[in-house]
């Protein structure tokens, strides 16, 4: 923390600016020893949050670099919450890489992946789960997933867990005081009120975790698989999805050996659509290579589209397909429905609450995947939160979801002893692994190897 970073903070390439940014202890004065302002003045004259324009100038040769604007930010009013600036030059690769040199050989180093955002989480700028809502914001795939990166670095994750740690701080001095002062029994009505805190902080911890899945949904995508056997409309039905010729499809069986993936937007949600080899048996060795991955893709897939021919007789392929995976949610979709069937949907036998959608790729257009569309939300459970995702908390991070489910077993625990009428000094031992949890979604808590895995997501330069 006291040295000072510098690192390119645009993509590198092409365009209207590049930006370099320098932070940390040293970072004004740096930045005066390659800047030359127009009208003489020195960036540590310089009043925050102003800009000033000049040259960036080799200090070494006195050659000029570039033209660029300077922008001074102190601390701790910053994004790091140390003095930072912004040198604001053309946007090539050459000229934003020579004016990044300048600054690293006048006394800054590269800066780490994410040590930006890292730094302003350790001066107290950002909590953990706002910093890695900064990169949730430059990864979102969709607008709605920025909406809830953008809500939550605003703070709407760290309020709720704050909320329920001060309840939990709350009874833990409750407790303590109990057993400080043993002689002193806790009337029978504040026993109570330690109890009601207890389920309260627990039902709070539970209407996080029910928010998991959507979260994650909206950040990452939803793995959606396109199954099959083949020639049934697979590949129809993605080049359908994508409003492009993106596979391959001919009336050749076995077409398609490899998968093929693309995400789509599907209002506000990310499909990551995938599209696999078809299920059969056969003594290609590429594609029994294909079919293998399809059937390992079934078993992690959030959601499956199971294609099925109507104008030709059910297989034993059809079947196992059904068979695997009738535990994972699924949407049956009956292609062909413009050719005579040959088969009606008794067939297929009890497929509980999976719906079905019985279809034609070569006549239905965007009716269809509107259809398929509504059915989709609607049977993830991702529809009810295309009107509340932006007002309310969402857990989008898988670390976030198993912190949240320790601290609730942790609770689990501490209330089965209360209610045993164990000592209390058993229950704050549970009631302190419950806030150590939630104090590593927030940071207070958090190992260094889990920061340094966390910002080694970032790209140099946020």
């Amino acid at each position: 923390m006291d040295q000072t970073i510098a690192a390119v903070a645009t993509p590198l390439g092409e365009g209207g600016i590049g930006i370099v940014r320098i932070s940390g202890p040293k970072a004004v004065e740096i930045a005066d020893k390659i800047f030359r302002a127009q009208r003489g003045q020195r960036l540590q004259d310089l009043k925050s949050y102003r800009l000033s324009y000049g040259q960036i100038v080799d200090p070494a040769t006195t050659r000029q670099i570039d033209e660029a604007l300077a922008l001074v930010m102190r601390a701790p009013r910053s994004y790091t919450g140390e003095d930072v600036v912004e040198l604001q030059c053309h946007g090539g690769i050459i000229a934003v890489r020579a004016v990044l040199n300048l600054a690293l050989s006048s006394g800054a180093r590269l800066a780490e992946p994410g040590e930006f955002t890292k730094r302003a989480f350790l001066n107290g700028r950002l909590d953990l789960s706002q910093a890695e809502a900064v990169i949730d914001i430059i990864q979102a795939p969709t607008t709605l997933g920025l909406e809830v990166a953008v809500d939550q670095l605003e703070g709407s994750l760290s309020r709720r867990i704050k909320d329920i740690q001060g309840r939990l701080y709350g009874i833990v001095v409750e407790v303590e005081a109990s057993i400080d002062f043993p002689e002193e029994d806790l009337p029978e009505v504040e026993l109570q009120k330690l109890e009601e805190a207890m389920l309260v902080s627990y039902e709070g911890l539970d209407n996080l975790l029910t928010t998991a899945d959507d979260g994650r949904i909206l950040r990452e995508g939803l793995k959606t698989v396109i199954a099959g056997k083949p020639n049934v409309g697979k590949s129809s039905l993605l080049n359908k999805l994508l409003d492009e010729n993106r596979a391959l499809v001919t009336d050749v069986p076995g077409t398609t050996r490899d998968t093929i993936e693309e995400v789509i937007n599907l209002r506000g949600v990310p499909l990551r659509l995938i599209d696999t080899a078809g299920i059969r048996e056969s003594e290609d060795v590429v594609e029994r290579l294909g079919i293998a991955r399809s059937l390992d893709l079934l078993q992690q897939a959030d959601l499956i589209l199971h294609v099925l021919d109507s104008s030709v007789a059910l297989t034993a392929e059809d079947h196992q397909i059904l068979e695997k995976t009738k535990n994972q949610k699924r949407v049956i979709l009956v292609n062909k429905v413009d050719l005579k069937p040959v088969w009606d949907l008794s067939a297929l036998g009890d497929l509980g609450d999976n719906p079905i959608l019985e279809i034609s790729l070569v006549d239905q257009g965007q009716e269809l995947v509107d259809q398929l569309a509504e059915t989709i939300l609607t049977h993830v459970g991702s529809g009810s939160i295309l009107s509340s995702a932006g007002s309310r908390a969402l857990v989008t991070r898988t670390r976030h979801k198993q912190a949240l489910t320790n601290a609730k077993q942790s609770l689990e625990r501490a209330l089965a002893t209360f209610r045993a009428g164990l000592p209390l000094d058993l229950i704050a031992v549970d009631l302190y692994e419950a806030l150590e949890q939630l104090g590593e979604i927030t940071g207070e808590t958090v190992r260094e190897n889990v920061l340094d895995q966390i910002f080694a997501q970032f790209c140099i330069g946020k």
